[in-house]
């Protein structure tokens, strides 16, 4: 299995903090978001390699920090060429050229650089070999008001998503997509089919809505500490925490 951390970003939200340097490799706790990251992946035995796409504006920060990791999984890092945020590919259209880049052709795992969470997603993996389809992490989310950020997931008791709603107003649970999917080799041409039938190839959870219309698509349910980082706030309350608790 291959995992690909999505970091092509260029994290506007948090100027000026991220005008120089990539949200992923903000600290927190002190460390790097991705320092805490790979600390999870490298706990899956399936994964034999990582690959981070980043922008051309980031891409020697990024090869920069891998170098700097000498310990655990092999880590390359992917240039999609782009230089600012009007011109970047989206999420959906990162993962496409990631996997031509470099020739992906089996299972692989594919999470956005900018979530911290405490978990373990070797559980996830399992459902994914038990399933042998698409899987989606997901986890019930207790603030209310923010639901309209996120994916909303309608899951059947096994699991299946039956419906899968990206951003709604007026949203109809309080189950998220978390930025962690789980993608079967002979599965990734469908992410080309998606794009060429006019998908929109920035947010991850207008494909998982296709995904649902056109193939088999289960949840994951983590239960657990999430922290996604897209603004000032939710950086420094991640930042308090880790530094007080640390991510187990």
């Amino acid at each position: 299995m291959k995992v690909l951390l999505l970091a092509a970003g260029y994290g506007t939200r948090l100027y000026p903090l991220t005008k120089d340097r990539p949200k992923p490799l903000l600290e927190v706790g002190g460390r790097t978001m991705l320092d805490h990251i790979m600390d999870k992946v490298e706990e899956v035995p399936v994964v034999d390699e990582v690959f981070i796409v980043s922008n051309d504006k980031f891409y020697d920060s990024f090869c920069e920090w891998a170098n700097a990791r000498k310990i655990g999984l092999p880590i390359d890092v992917i240039n999609d060429g782009t230089t600012q945020d009007g011109t970047k590919l989206g999420a959906i259209g990162d993962i496409k050229y990631s996997i031509d880049e470099v020739g992906v052709d089996e299972d692989l795992m594919v999470l956005a650089g900018d979530n911290l969470f405490d978990f373990s997603l070797t559980d996830m993996v399992q459902t994914f070999e038990e399933k042998g389809e698409n899987v989606i992490g997901a986890l019930k989310f207790e603030d209310e008001s923010k639901l309209s950020k996120y994916g909303i997931v309608d899951a059947a008791p096994d699991g299946r998503v039956v419906d899968f709603v990206e951003k709604p107003d007026d949203p109809p649970s309080n189950l998220v997509a978390m930025g962690m999917y789980l993608f079967p080799g002979e599965k990734l041409n469908l992410l080309d089919k998606y794009l060429k039938s006019g998908g929109n190839p920035d947010e991850p959870g207008w494909y998982v809505t296709w995904l649902v219309e056109n193939d088999a698509v289960y949840a994951h349910r983590f239960d657990g500490l999430w922290f996604d980082i897209g603004d000032k706030d939710s950086l420094k309350k991640a930042d308090e925490y880790v530094s007080k608790r640390g991510l187990s």
